[in-house]
């Protein structure tokens, strides 16, 4: 046993447990890898922040390991039932390519003469760059499609949104996504960036994998997604060169007449541009070579002025379909592109225009069809040119009051969707903000399908905050963020997640720093910053959260910060000082009168506040403290027949007796977690529980 437990793998053990606190499976884990390193230390020992505070976390249980053969059973026992890093084992396949392409054929070249390349531990990376409408994506998309057969293990497509600094996506998002795209489950992703990039780099080596990364913004955004994995051959897609980026330089430039002519032949078709022949010199000055123009010039070849060749070809081509459009989708067009939406939806679309939703569907479609929305599923987007455009033409058409009407329609529409949802998703939680009162929650068939309608809409949801904070709606602000609370809690979205609670802070601290909103917001960040390791953030928020709460009076709310600050506590293996802070919460709940408000949540939350105690003594070594405290939670929660936390402390309660070899007292619990989890989307939980379950019938030597 001690022959294998060396410093290197004692360091992957704890480095596996800090990456996998993304579930609560893997959070819980993490806090009992902190009372073993307590036992083998005999002293608290502060969780490591670093590589070299993690690697002498490890040296320690080596030398406690090494001292005492009962700790070397007990840890090797803890790293037979610890998470593993996750794996992403899916096989991604690019966007469809365009049907019609000409030209390019020097821009090919350079493709495949850098896949080709002998690997010499340089990543393969090319640059395709050019302006709006020129059709790098769509090369990028072609070549890949085309040369699908090098990369048998996938091809994968992200667009970083890089068409304004605001937009575009930073290193730890676009790692998550690319995460998810490749398979790995959303659940095992870790939370810091650092550790994503670690698992990207495990994800794609050894495979033979194509990345086109989309409408990139810098250097520095792409320099964290690039592998030197021999297999691995990355197409960046960008407006201009990227200083910094060491790539092939691909510029791609306008169409040649002859291509341009091919381009409008293979959309148009023969025919009309047979009949469109003496117009067509015209039309080719006026698309001046980009394949977009030519793509939205071709259904009216015969209708398009022979102005002289602009200077924004694009531009001119927006502006010319524009004018087609009826008054009614003109608005349509306008109106909607007064945010950047990710994607638009015929419900949403309706709210802003203040129309039916099969009105609102039928522009949704004659803008797709008109190239001005481009289709995304169900959804629509606008290209980054396109929406300047019809933002602009809003301005301008109508008004700055009719603008700002439509996006309040907008913004208390996504309001409601997302508080709807959070209380179907959360039935439990308390909540601030009038919305939460007075709607009730949506339909939905399950907590679980609740929970997924969130997360789908969360790019919208989050730019709605964004709008609400611009012109001063801090009770949406608020709820919004409040409504995401589900996706916190249960999804791990904290990077996605931040610039909106941060949104949230600004705008509750600016209306009274002192209130309960203000108190809510900062708690909510405090949480997001715990999740992503940003310790002393985090403590700062807490501290601000329950000053703000007892400035309002809100004694809920304060026991909820000073809770809170616990929980923080146990992530950092700072067990006797979060056993205080758990009491001191439960203090405060106990002036909460039978008539005053929070009275009827007050058994459920001194509940929490037993199993968290409970947690803190376990942390220490207190076993029989820890037992008592977790038993008294377990009979609330087995009374209320909530599942979710009878599961969760039944296994806090079997971990305690394991951490006395008590197997016997152990399984029974085990079981009954595992059986009333059945039903719950928990898969890591229940992972962790039949591991547990096999160290109880089969213990390590």
């Amino acid at each position: 046993m001690l022959e294998t437990l060396s410093v290197s793998a004692v360091t992957a053990v704890l480095g596996a447990v800090g990456s996998g606190m993304a579930n609560e499976a893997g959070k819980r884990a993490w806090e009992s890898a902190g009372g073993l390193v307590r036992r083998v230390a005999g002293r608290e020992v502060p969780a490591p922040r670093d590589p070299a505070e993690l690697e002498a976390v490890a040296r320690l249980v080596r030398e406690g390991a090494r001292r005492d053969p009962d700790l070397a059973r007990a840890w090797s026992a803890f790293a037979l039932t610890a998470p593993a890093p996750g794996l992403a084992l899916g096989v991604p396949q690019l966007p469809a390519s365009t049907r019609f392409f000409t030209d390019r054929k020097e821009a090919l070249k350079a493709l495949d003469k850098e896949a080709d390349r002998k690997a010499d531990g340089r990543p393969r990376l090319v640059l395709l760059y050019g302006p709006e409408g020129i059709g790098t994506s769509a090369l990028a998309l072609h070549w890949g499609c085309r040369e699908a057969a090098r990369f048998p293990d996938g091809q994968l497509h992200l667009d970083l949104r890089g068409g304004s600094v605001a937009g575009a996506l930073d290193a730890a998002t676009a790692l998550r996504q690319l995460l998810d795209r490749l398979g790995m489950a959303r659940e095992e992703i870790p939370p810091g960036a650092d550790e994503r990039a670690d698992a990207f780099r495990r994800a794609v080596a050894g495979r033979r994998l194509l990345i086109v990364l989309d409408h990139a913004h810098s250097a520095a955004q792409i320099r964290p997604l690039l592998s030197s994995a021999p297999g691995v051959f990355t197409v960046v897609v960008a407006r201009r060169p990227l200083a910094g980026l060491d790539a092939v330089p691909v510029a791609v430039g306008p169409l040649t007449d002859k291509d341009a002519v091919r381009l409008l032949t293979q959309v148009a078709g023969k025919r009309a541009v047979a009949e469109a022949k003496a117009a067509l010199p015209g039309v080719l000055r006026r698309c001046a070579g980009s394949p977009y123009a030519l793509r939205a010039a071709a259904p009216r070849l015969l209708h398009t002025s022979a102005a002289p060749s602009p200077d924004d070809p694009v531009r001119t081509a927006i502006e010319d379909t524009y004018r087609t459009l009826t008054p009614a989708t003109a608005r349509a067009y306008r109106l909607l592109a007064l945010r950047a939406w990710p994607a638009i939806g015929p419900e949403a679309a309706a709210a802003t225009l203040d129309i039916s939703r099969d009105e609102a569907a039928a522009h949704l479609a004659e803008l797709v069809e008109l190239r001005l929305l481009e289709q995304d599923g169900e959804r629509c987007a606008y290209r980054p040119g396109v929406r300047a455009h019809a933002e602009a033409a809003a301005v301008r058409e109508d008004g700055i009051a009719a603008c700002s009407a439509a996006l309040r329609r907008a913004v208390a529409w996504h309001t409601e969707f997302a508080v709807r949802a959070s209380l179907a998703a959360l039935s439990q939680s308390w909540r601030i903000g009038a919305r939460a009162g007075a709607l009730r929650a949506g339909d939905y068939q399950d907590a679980g399908e609740a929970l997924d309608a969130l997360r789908a809409e969360l790019g919208n949801l989050l730019e709605a905050v964004y709008a609400a904070e611009e012109f001063g709606d801090t009770d949406a602000v608020c709820e919004l963020n409040e409504a995401l609370w589900p996706l916190q809690l249960k999804m791990g979205c904290h990077d996605e997640l931040l610039p909106a609670l941060r949104a949230g802070v600004r705008a509750a601290d600016a209306r009274d720093p002192g209130s309960r909103a203000a108190g809510r917001m900062h708690t909510l960040l405090g949480l997001d910053l715990t999740e992503l390791g940003r310790w002393d953030e985090a403590e700062a928020e807490f501290l601000a959260a329950a000053e703000a709460e007892r400035r309002a009076g809100h004694v809920r709310g304060r026991a909820t910060a000073v809770e809170s600050l616990g929980l923080l506590r146990l992530r950092q293996w700072r067990f006797e000082e979060a056993y205080e802070r758990f009491e001191a919460a439960d203090a405060l709940l106990a002036g909460i009168g039978p008539d005053d408000e929070g009275a009827a949540d007050l058994p459920r939350a001194r509940a929490l506040l037993e199993r968290h105690r409970g947690r803190a003594l376990r942390g220490q070594g207190r076993r029989a403290e820890a037992i008592a405290r977790l038993e008294s939670a377990l009979r609330f929660f087995r009374e209320t027949a909530e599942p979710y936390n009878t599961a969760r402390t039944l296994t806090d309660l079997a971990e305690t007796h394991l951490d006395g070899d008590d197997a016997a007292a152990a399984l029974p619990l085990i079981d009954e977690a595992i059986a009333a989890l059945e039903k719950d989307r928990a898969a890591y939980h229940l992972a962790r529980l039949r591991a547990l379950r096999e160290r109880c019938v089969s213990p390590a030597p």
